[in-house]
Order: C-alpha cells, then sequence, then structure tokens
C-alpha cells in the first residue's frame, strides 16, 4: 500500500526494495518452511542415536541413493503399521530420513523455479524496453534505470507487492500491450498458479531426468508437508478455477468498462489485453493500468470479492474433497486438544475485517463527514480489503471529488491510504500483518455456529 510517491526513490533504494521484496515472496519464505522441518528431522534423537554422522550427512545432501530406496518405498509404508513394536521405531527412522532427502531435493527444485522465472521475466521486460522505443522514452524521462526497473517489477509482481517504480504505477504503460503480456504470467506464476506449475515444472524436470525421487515426489506430495505442493487432481481443479475467476471477471469487466472512461483512448485490442491485465491482478500483485475511480461500483464490488478469496481457493471433485475433509478433521481433532479457553474466543477472518473497517471508520469519521467522495464506505472497504489480502489495489484520493474546495490540495499518485490519518495508516498496518499471518488463526473460529 503505497502512501509516498514512487518517483521520490533513488536508483539505490530502489534496489533495497527489490531485495526487501524478494525476500518477503511467498515462494521463497516458504523454503523456510521446508528448512525448519528438515532440521526438526535432522534433529530427532531417534536418528541421531541410530544413524552414524556419515550417514546422515549423506542423506542430508541428498547424495544416497534413493532409487534403491524407492524400490521398496511403497511396501515400506503399506507394512509400516504392522510391524512388531519393536521395529516401529526403526521404520519411522527409515522414513525420517528419506523424507529429508526428499525435502533438499524439492528445495533446489523450488529454487531453480524461482530464480528461472526472475531471469526469463526480468530478460522479457530489458528486451522488450530495448526493442519498443517509446516505453523506454518514458524511463529515459522519468530517469529510471531500465535494468533497475526490470528487475524491480519482475521481483514486484512475482512476490505479489504491486509496487511500480512509476507514479502512474502501470497507467503509463496500458497502451503498451505487449509489456503487459509479459507481465500478466509473472503474476500468476508467482502465487494463484504457484501450485500448479510447480507441479508442472517437476513433471517436466522428471519426464527429461527419469528420476525416481521426482516420481515419488509427484505420487506422493503430502508426504513432505509442503503447503504448495498439490496432488494432480487438485493441481488441476486449482487452474480451472483460476481460469474461471479470470473469464467471469473478463466478461462482466468487458460488459461494464468496454466504453467507459476508464478505457477511453485505448484500441479494441489494447482494452481486450488491459482488461486482462485488471483482473488478472485482482486476485493478487494489484498493479493497475486503470484509475479505479473511474470504474463502476458493481465491477469494484467483483474485485472485492475476489480479492477476499484465498490464492488457492478452488473447486475439489467430490473424491478429493472428501479426502481432503477426512484429512481436515482429524487434524482438527489432534489440534482441538492442545486448544486452551482463550482460543475460542477468536473470531473468523470476516470478523475481525468487519472490526477493522469500523475501526477506520472512527479514526476518519471527520473525513468522512467533510469529504464523503474521497471517505466513501465502498473505498475503505477496498483498501482494507486489499490490504489484508496484500493485494495492493486502491481508489486512490482527488481533490476534484472534495466537496469543500481546498485550495492547498494536490492531486497525488499514490494509494488513498496516503490520505489517511495517522491512526488510521496504523490500523491498516496491523490489518497487513493480520492478513500475512492469518493461517495461525483460520481455525479459530470453529467453535461458532452460524444457523
Amino acid at each position: 500500500m503505497s502512501t509516498v510517491e514512487m518517483e521520490v526513490f533513488s536508483n539505490a533504494q530502489l534496489i533495497i526494495m527489490t531485495f526487501l521484496m524478494f525476500l518477503g515472496g511467498e515462494v521463497l519464505t516458504s523454503l523456510l518452511a521446508l528448512q525448519f522441518m528438515k532440521l526438526k528431522r535432522t534433529k530427532d534423537p531417534k536418528i541421531a542415536n541410530t544413524q552414524s554422522d556419515d550417514n546422515l550427512d549423506q542423506i542430508e545432501l541428498g547424495v544416497i541413493n534413493l532409487s534403491v530406496v524407492l524400490e521398496n518405498d511403497q511396501k515400506s509404508l503399506e507394512g509400516h503399521h504392522h510391524h512388531h513394536h519393536q521395529n516401529q521405531d526403526q521404520d519411522l527412522i527409515t522414513i525420517n530420513s528419506k523424507n529429508i532427502a526428499f525435502e533438499n531435493i524439492l528445495a533446489s527444485i523450488v529454487v531453480c523455479y524461482l530464480l528461472l522465472v526472475h531471469f526469463l521475466g526480468s530478460t522479457l521486460i530489458y528486451t522488450y524496453f530495448e526493442i519498443i522505443s517509446n516505453a523506454k522514452k518514458v524511463l529515459r524521462e522519468k530517469g529510471l534505470n531500465l535494468a533497475t526497473f526490470s528487475i524491480f517489477t519482475t521481483v514486484s509482481t512475482f512476490a505479489n507487492c504491486g509496487f511500480i517504480p512509476t507514479n502512474e504505477n502501470m497507467m503509463i504503460f496500458k497502451k503498451n500491450s505487449g509489456l503487459l503480456l509479459i507481465i500478466i504470467p509473472q503474476v500468476l506464476l508467482g502465487n494463484t498458479l504457484y501450485p500448479a506449475c510447480l507441479r508442472c515444472f517437476m513433471w517436466l524436470l522428471h519426464k527429461t531426468t527419469k528420476r525416481p525421487e521426482l516420481k515419488y515426489i509427484l505420487k506422493n506430495p503430502k508426504v513432505l508437508g509442503y503447503d504448495h505442493l498439490f496432488t494432480s487432481l487438485h493441481s488441476k481443479s486449482l487452474a480451472v478455477t483460476v481460469a474461471g475467476f479470470v473469464a467471469v471477471q473478463f466478461s462482466v469487466f468487458g460488459v461494464l468498462e468496454w466504453n467507459s472512461e476508464a478505457t477511453s483512448g485505448m484500441s479494441g485490442y489494447q482494452k481486450v489485453v488491459g482488461s486482462l491485465f485488471q483482473v488478472v491482478n485482482s486476485r493478487h500483485s494489484g498493479e493497475s493500468v486503470f484509475d479505479l475511480s473511474l470504474i463502476s461500483p458493481a465491477m469494484i464490488v467483483i474485485f472485492v470479492i475476489m480479492m477476499y478469496l484465498p490464492p488457492y481457493t478452488c473447486f475439489l471433485p467430490t473424491e478429493d474433497a472428501k479426502t481432503s475433509s477426512t484429512e481436515a478433521d482429524e487434524a482438527e481433532t489432534a489440534t482441538d486438544r492442545k486448544r486452551n479457553i482463550i482460543s475460542y474466543l477468536f473470531f473468523s477472518q470476516l470478523t475481525y475485517l468487519a472490526i477493522f473497517i469500523i475501526l477506520v471508520c472512527i479514526a476518519e469519521r471527520e473525513k468522512l463527514k467533510e469529504d464523503p467522495l474521497n471517505f466513501s464506505l465502498l473505498n475503505i472497504v477496498v483498501e482494507v480489503i486489499s490490504a489484508y489480502r496484500n493485494v495492493g489495489f486502491s481508489m486512490g484520493y482527488s481533490c476534484k471529488r472534495q466537496i469543500k474546495a481546498n485550495e492547498s490540495c494536490k492531486d497525488a499518485s499514490y494509494g488513498f491510504a496516503g490520505k489517511w490519518s495517522n491512526k488510521g495508516k496504523l490500523i491498516l498496518i496491523v490489518v497487513m500483518f493480520f492478513g500475512r499471518l492469518k493461517k495461525f488463526n483460520l481455525e479459530s473460529h470453529k467453535v461458532w455456529r452460524m444457523q
């Protein structure tokens, strides 16, 4: 959520922001979870006491011959519960040791995926600006370094931050359809389609290398506990759902905004690509080619719904849904035993959002009275939901919408939150942190029954 104009930052500051966005990306932070799981398995005293240090080092480095292990893996897993009591601990140690090696392989694949997308994305953007002179002229007039812009945009898009080094975000490039088509896949690869694309990437590696370890991971994605690695059916369902959401938004946006003020001056092809770019960014990333304040309220409400939906929302077929539900129930039962009385006082995520919106309205109550067109309830809802899901969409602020004209007012290109009071901004900061850490509180409202 931008509260200052982006062009005030120097090239060095943009590089620092790029580094911070890269570190905070969902894909990179998911690698930490893999490392923590590996450390937990490595520090298991049962493993430490029964395996030599040399053997353990080989397992950690993935040097052991996993093809031999994999040949008997299925038999080992099926017969695990039928072994005698004295062999159960040894079986568990073996499984944990193999999982450590698989986690190393998976981590390497994720790193390759991460670096490959960033390299290709930055290269394509850089090449586009070198070829298209009018686009490069924009950067030259703004004093932006082309290499920094290319890397910054790729990192920001893939990490779903929504920052662009220009004050106008992507609106200044709304007629550069080629650039928009380069960026659209990066939005999907870094968030809503990440599990499906990761599985596809692993499948391609397996077909190329024929390594049995990759085949095992693809067939048993839940064994490693990596939240972003789905089954084949789940990945296909996710891809279809994402495409469905995009198609619905694109259709509605085309009907409502084709001849609107927001798309004026654009050719038919530019409108199609621009509309596709806008609706893809509504789930995450939040980069804009259109001024959201010029878009119809009905479309804004659809954007709010899309922003609220979790990135991996999908419609699962019955059998897989039942399996997921059973596993969730088992996990919930185990978790319920550890809960204390305080956890039952927590509300649902939607309830907390309503509370945050109310708090913002209280903090900005004077501006709601004095400047109702800018500080409307819909604008505040968009800002809060966008902050909660870390999307970055903003309705902006316009001095022309002021009922009581203020001569000292100056239009700025940063987001609507930039005009909020310090109290309102602090609440929005809390909302953003709450959105990033929401997974730790997703199950807290189960005790509430709405009938």
